[in-house]
Formats: C-alpha cells, structure tokens, sequence
C-alpha cells in the first residue's frame, strides 16, 4: 500500500474519502487548505473551505486516527481563482471558480506537499474516477450521474492522473452518506455547501464591488438592446448578467426575454427571445488535454455547464482554439464557462473555456 495525501474539505465526501483509503491499508495523511482569509461571520465560517470546515476536518482525521495539516494558500488562491473571478466579470464573462482552483490552486499544492511528506498519491472527494493502466490514466465521470464532478477537474496538468485516487467516484451519494454513519463520523449529516465559498452572502455582485472601483465600467449603468440595436432598458452594471438570464430585465415586454450576450466594449446587454438562444456552433480557447486531441471531422460530446447534458458535435477545427458544430442547437452557450469534451460521454478528454458561440446563419 502507498502513502497517500487527502484533501479533507470538511464535507461527508471527503471525509468517507480518507475513510476508505484508511480501510484499504493506506497510510494516509489529512490536509485541508486554507484558501481566504475568514472574518468571523456566520456566513464565512460555514463555506465548504471555511472554519467550521477546518474543525470538522480535524475531528473526522482524529476519529480515523491519521495526522491532519492545514495548508495555508491564500495567496496563490486569490491571484488564481478570486482575481480571476472578477476579471473575468469585469470583461463580461461569466467563469468558473471551482475549476480554476482545482487547476490552478488544490491540486498543484497537493501534488507540491504530498511530495515533500513522502506520498505516492493525491486523493480527494470528487465524483469522478481514474482509471490507470499500461497506456496512461484517464478520467471517467463518476458512477453517480446526480453527482459526478469530472466537470471541474479538466484543466489539471496531464501529469498528474497517475497520482490521482478518488475513492467515492465508485458510490452514489446515498451510500457515501451511509458509509459516514455506519462509521460515526461527525460530517455524516452535514448538508451539502451550494455557495461560492469566497462569497458567502450569494451575490457575487458584492464582492466585484469590492473589488472593482466604483467608476469601472462593468458596474456602472449602460442600455439592455435588442439584437436589430433598439434600446429596450437601461441595466445597472452589466457584471450582473449572464447568458441565459431572466432575471433583472425589467417588465413591460409583450414576451418573456433573456440575455443572449453581454457586450463590455459597449456596455450593452442584449436581449432576445427564448428561441434566440439557441447556437449550433462553440468556440473554445485556453485548451487543456487529459488525452490525445480529437481530429478534424471527428465526434466529441463536449458539456458546457455543470448540471447540462453533453451536447454532440463535429469537429471542425483544432489549434489554439477548438470549434465544434454541434449537432443540434444548445441553448445559453455562455462565454467564460467550461466547455469539457468527451469521446463517449464518459471518459474526459480536456476542456477549455467558451470563448463565443453562433449560428452558422449568423457567424
């Protein structure tokens, strides 16, 4: 058996995680990291990465008698996953924080620590699975279709799945629960984090306002306009509005409209109906592969939001950035968040980010 380094969120999945690895005869070893700085407010203190988080970490690593650290990586957090955030609204994109800190943050400094305590391996809680074998490792959604994350975890160096264990990737949520109090673990009940963990109130708004100065463009009042250019509202900041959004267009419009695209050159949002939108086609820039690239002309399932279904698609084009043709239209294609490819639905074979979506009518 190897040594292995756990991340240990706080959370029941985490937490059956190192649970199961123990079982198994490993010798593992806790971590949790400290990714913001708290401030002592109820609300900071019960994030899936806050203080309540810590604690429960400490007490599960105790009752499965392993050694436990807290890493402190404020600061590469904030220039990787917070910095990015904001930048990323500020240019009227809508990211994915859970995505840049795996990549960019978690799993680096797992792989950077785990080495210097001697371990073979970096697990974690995700819903995903590796398998390894003669020709390399690849990443496979997890079991449970309600709660697979392969989803985030795209963007991670290549180099790093043969060190990569993710023990409740093989178990549904049920299980994974019944595990935590078959085994008394204090997290076995723990309700599930839904927030961002560094925006505890929800509204990610408060925190561009933040930091952002007040006179930026993206939080200071510009027109809502129809595709043709007619002025239908005024909006208040178009860091605000994502694709797809219903909400906060105002009233008075004889059907319902939504945000097709979010201009920040101009400081326009614009609006359309439900048809509007719907796109055949996706760009896809900042490319990372976990396999070999697809060809030109080959099928791929590429899935562009979380809790989406992977949408089939051609590929037309492959260099710095990919463009797949869709083989129907998608609807609220959003710039800024994750596009992850797949070749057969299961198995992951990189992902990028949006970087614009069109009708071939249109482009």
């Amino acid at each position: 058996m190897s040594r292995v380094l756990v991340a240990m969120s706080g959370g029941v999945d985490s937490s059956v995680a190192a649970a199961l690895l123990v079982e198994e005869g490993h010798d593992v070893i806790g971590v949790t990291m400290k990714t913001f700085c708290y401030d002592g407010t109820p609300a900071h203190s019960k994030t899936c990465c806050g203080l309540d988080g810590i604690m429960d970490a400490k007490r599960v690593a105790a009752a499965l008698d392993i050694p436990h650290y807290v890493f402190d990586v404020e600061e590469d957090f904030t220039r990787d996953v917070i910095d990015d955030f904001v930048s990323e609204y500020a240019v009227g994109r809508t990211p994915n924080p859970c995505v840049s800190c795996n990549s960019n943050t978690k799993f680096p400094e797992l792989l950077e620590r785990g080495r210097a305590l001697g371990c073979d391996q970096i697990a974690s809680g995700h819903y995903v699975r590796v398998q390894h074998g003669d020709n390399g490792s690849s990443l496979l959604r997890g079991l449970d279709p309600d709660k697979d994350q392969s989803y985030f975890l795209w963007a991670m160096p290549r180099e790093m799945l043969p060190k990569l264990l993710f023990p409740v990737g093989e178990l549904t949520k049920a299980e994974v629960r019944d595990r935590a109090r078959t085994l008394e673990l204090v997290t076995a009940e723990k309700p599930e984090s839904q927030e961002i963990c560094f925006v505890p109130s929800g509204n990610y708004r408060d925190l561009l306002e933040k930091r952002l100065v007040a006179t930026h463009p993206a939080l200071l009042p510009g027109p809502i306009v129809r595709r043709n250019g007619d002025v239908v509202g005024e909006h208040h900041g178009y860091a605000g509005f994502t694709v797809g959004q219903r909400k906060g267009l105002g009233g008075g419009f004889p059907e319902p409209l939504f945000v097709l695209e979010v201009r920040a050159e101009t400081r326009e949002v614009v609006v359309g109906t439900h048809e509007e939108l719907y796109e055949d086609v996706v760009e896809i820039a900042g490319l990372n592969w976990l396999q070999e690239a697809p060809e030109a002309g080959s099928i791929v399932h590429v899935q562009m939001r979380y809790r989406a279904p992977a949408a089939s698609g051609t590929v037309e084009r492959l260099d710095d950035t990919l463009i797949i043709a869709l083989c129907e239209p998608f609807a609220a294609i959003t710039p800024g968040q994750s596009a992850v490819i797949f070749d057969d639905e299961e198995r992951v074979l990189g992902g990028g980010r949006v970087s614009r979506a069109y009708t071939r009518t249109t482009a």
